[in-house]
């Protein structure tokens, strides 16, 4: 069978939606499936395009036996009129990309943003194929519930797009199974169509390895410091508020947090750990996977917050998962799906979300208990290896779509 991903965010940008898509296409080709991706050029998160691809109205390269087609876009971040101009810029010009493709059996399409639904709907219509609306994150949902957009007409616009899309989809896809639920029973969705794709982790991307304690001098990384390592996006549902005050509780201890990536509220966080005298903490930018595995090896622990929200103890985060496979226990501020998974695999330790003092605490018990740091590291690893490596997730979707066998 023949899939076409339609996706504002994809490699060489790194984020959760650029991970997890590159290797749900690579275990595609892996199953004898032909796939090719239409997306933006590439600009998350900094907002500007990267330099090998500014001033392209449209390109066409080659990423690890995946036909990638990318069209222009209006680049920006954070809130407001240019994000919407961002969104609605991809949403219109992935019909460059859509007719350079060849016609699929199936069109997948990756949600935020919301208004990308409308471009594969025309293109499954314009097709006759079935249409795929991939839900990563519930908007208008967690906007709202966020304050991130006031009531009025545009919210309900949001709001009515919304049920268009999962009326018109073929299938719903979601990455949770709490939104799974909210899905059918909340937006009335079927439970026919609605199917279950997890985040899952390259175990040979992330693994343990021992510590290069030269390659961490060269980083200029103290070699006598307690490492907890903070990997993945700084946004608004991260509450990184409760991992500074934690940060301000051990400034005492020997202890250094690194926080390596991007988000919208990156900027923001990183002044105000300036701003409280902060020299415990690290800030760096965005890397790729092989270097975050291998700061995971200067690292005692992992660690990944979120707000305290009812709608995101619906959704497993991202991060954990390669704290997990590189056999490091998890320091996990938040609750719901992403805490019911580390207790059950007792691969880490979790707290209240917004606890900043629990959070602390946890951190002090795992400096003072190794043996119980390591035990918790390997649990996570062999959690992974028996149930959330990408090819048995994989294997499992393309059951779901009844695709078990290569086409």
């Amino acid at each position: 069978m023949r899939f076409v991903i339609l996706t504002q965010y994809f490699q060489p940008e790194i984020g959760a939606a650029q991970v997890r898509l590159a290797n749900m296409t690579q275990q595609l080709l892996a199953n004898g499936h032909e796939v090719e991706v239409i997306t933006a050029m590439p600009n998350y998160p900094t907002g500007k395009i990267f330099p090998k691809y500014r001033k392209k109205y449209y390109m066409r390269e080659e990423i690890n036996g995946i036909t990638v087609h990318r069209v222009w876009i209006y680049a920006a971040t954070g809130a407001g009129v240019k994000r919407l101009l961002n969104y609605l810029s991809f949403m219109l010009m992935a019909f460059v990309g859509l007719n350079r493709s060849k016609k699929p059996d199936y069109i997948f399409v990756e949600s935020p943003p919301l208004f990308l639904g409308i471009t594969g709907y025309i293109a499954s219509k314009w097709w006759g194929v079935p249409f795929i609306f991939n839900v990563s994150d519930l908007w208008p949902d967690s906007i709202k519930a966020f304050g991130l957009q006031k009531d009025g007409i545009f919210l309900k616009i949001l709001e009515k797009l919304e049920r268009f899309l999962y009326r018109k989809a073929t299938y719903v896809n979601t990455l949770a199974k709490g939104i799974c639920e909210i899905l059918e029973q909340k937006k009335n969705v079927a439970k026919e169509k609605i199917l279950y794709l997890p985040n899952g982790v390259n175990i040979k991307a992330f693994y343990p390895m021992p510590p290069d304690l030269n390659w961490q001098k060269n980083l200029g990384l103290p070699t006598d410091r307690d490492i907890i390592l903070y990997a993945g996006t700084h946004g608004y549902a991260h509450g990184l508020e409760t991992l500074l005050e934690a940060a301000r509780l051990l400034r005492d201890e020997n202890i250094l947090f690194l926080c390596v990536g991007g988000g919208s509220e990156k900027s923001r966080i990183h002044a105000e750990a300036i701003a409280m005298r902060l020299d415990n903490m690290s800030f760096w930018q965005p890397q790729a996977p092989e270097m975050i595995n291998r700061l995971y090896s200067l690292a005692i622990a992992g660690i990944s917050t979120f707000r305290h929200s009812p709608l995101l103890e619906q959704t497993l985060p991202a991060k954990i998962l390669p704290i997990m496979a590189c056999a490091k226990p998890v320091l996990y501020s938040g609750a719901g799906e992403g805490a019911e998974l580390i207790k059950t695999a007792q691969a880490g330790i979790v707290t209240p979300p917004g606890d900043p003092s629990a959070l602390a605490e946890a951190i002090r018990k795992l400096i003072k208990d190794r043996e119980y740091a390591q035990q918790l590291g390997q649990n996570g690893q062999s959690y992974i290896e028996q149930n959330l490596q990408w090819s048995s997730i994989v294997k499992n979707w393309l059951q779901q779509l009844g695709l078990d066998k290569a086409e």
